[in-house]
């Protein structure tokens, strides 16, 4: 796919982009979800700076990003576990059969 031209307003900033087309999608849904957190920051708090809001919001998403990694790795080593159960079952099942 090719290199695609796009603007993106994150909290009241345009930022002109290139990416790839198949990512654009996710961008522009990045961009949105960016500045939801923004606004819902900026609702909840008096803050003169823009800046402050977004450092706030990368660090949420950060953080999220985080949590949802770890959670990944320990999903995948509770199944691997799981897997490895059922194939002893399996094992021994087969084992009494024959």
């Amino acid at each position: 796919m090719g290199e695609k031209s796009v603007k993106i307003n994150i909290a009241g900033r345009t930022y002109p982009l290139k990416v790839d087309s198949t990512e654009e999608a996710f961008v522009h849904e990045a961009a949105v979800l960016i500045n939801k957190r923004v606004a819902q920051l900026e609702a909840g708090f008096v803050v003169k700076d823009k800046q402050d809001l977004l450092a706030l919001t990368a660090l949420q998403f950060a953080t999220q990003y985080l949590e949802a990694k770890t959670k990944v790795v320990d999903d995948k080593d509770g199944l691997l576990s799981s897997l490895t159960e059922i194939d002893a079952l399996m094992d021994s099942y087969l084992a009494k059969s024959r």
